[in-house]
């Protein structure tokens, strides 16, 4: 869905060298073709995992998300936002090391208990055959995302998220890398109505063609200045939010906690 001109300026502003690597340049093909998405929620039915995790206060599984989401009522939410350091992605434990595995990390509004549309910006980092990527990228679902041009992200940058809904069919996705200066704006409309009942922090095992891809070993993603604004405008963090762990099969894979304003998101 890109034409070529930004096909081109993607090219120029890669973090990597991709010419050696024909396994990412693929996950990136079909990242332009318009495959890539960041999904609402999938629930899971979580067990005793929970408690061998330590995370006995979390209250939801998914097996796609990881982080903190707000559940209230519609309307209630316009505006998130989040700062992180990029972490460097490897290859989980007993996996081969010339396999593809990744994950992403973003900020967004709907999603979690409101399916119909989420408006998101975030990152993604990848593992490759041993070589590490990273993409800036932004999306309002039910579309697919697209990559960011202009800003490159490298492993220990600073990078702070914010999405604001200006209304419930629009809004802007901004990428700022703290660490270099660069920021990146784009304003998105959807006839896909945002409920704006959802503000969440997140890191996601997102979807390529339909099918989650494996999830990389991500460290941990700490949101700091974690904040959402509401519609009468008032600023709260992230404290008494819902707390949901990745659970795939029967292994539950991250650890999640909360403070008053931040997001802890652990691999496991």
């Amino acid at each position: 869905m890109f034409f070529a001109a930004s096909l081109i300026s993607y090219a120029l502003l890669a973090t990597t060298a991709f010419a050696a690597n024909p396994r990412l340049e693929a996950r990136l093909a079909r990242r332009r073709e318009g495959v890539h998405m960041s999904a609402p929620r999938r629930p899971t039915v979580g067990g005793v995992q929970n408690l061998v995790k330590g995370n006995s206060s979390h209250a939801e599984f998914s097996s796609n998300w990881a982080g903190a989401a707000f559940e209230s009522a519609a309307g209630t939410y316009k505006s998130v936002t989040g700062t992180f350091v990029v972490p460097t992605p490897k290859v989980p434990s007993g996996q081969s090391s010339s396999g593809t595995f990744a994950a992403s990390a973003w900020v967004g509004i709907d999603g979690d208990t409101c399916g119909t549309a989420i408006l998101q910006t975030g990152i993604d980092f990848t593992i490759s055959g041993g070589r590490v990527s990273f993409d800036a990228w932004y999306e309002y679902f039910p579309d697919f995302a697209h990559d960011f041009t202009g800003i490159t992200i490298s492993a220990g940058n600073t990078i702070k998220l914010t999405v604001t809904a200006s209304s419930a069919t629009a809004g802007t996705a901004v990428i700022e890398n703290v660490s270099t200066g660069k920021t990146v704006t784009k304003s998105l409309t959807s006839s896909a109505r945002l409920c704006m009942e959802n503000a969440e922090w997140i890191v996601e095992d997102f979807e390529e063609g339909n099918s989650l891809v494996p999830f990389a070993n991500f460290g941990t993603v700490v949101f700091s200045n974690a904040q959402a604004t509401t519609s009468s405008g008032s600023v709260v963090g992230p404290s008494g939010s819902v707390l949901i762990d990745i659970e795939q099969g029967s292994t539950v894979l991250t650890s999640v906690s909360t403070g008053s304003s931040s997001v802890t998101v652990s691999y496991v």
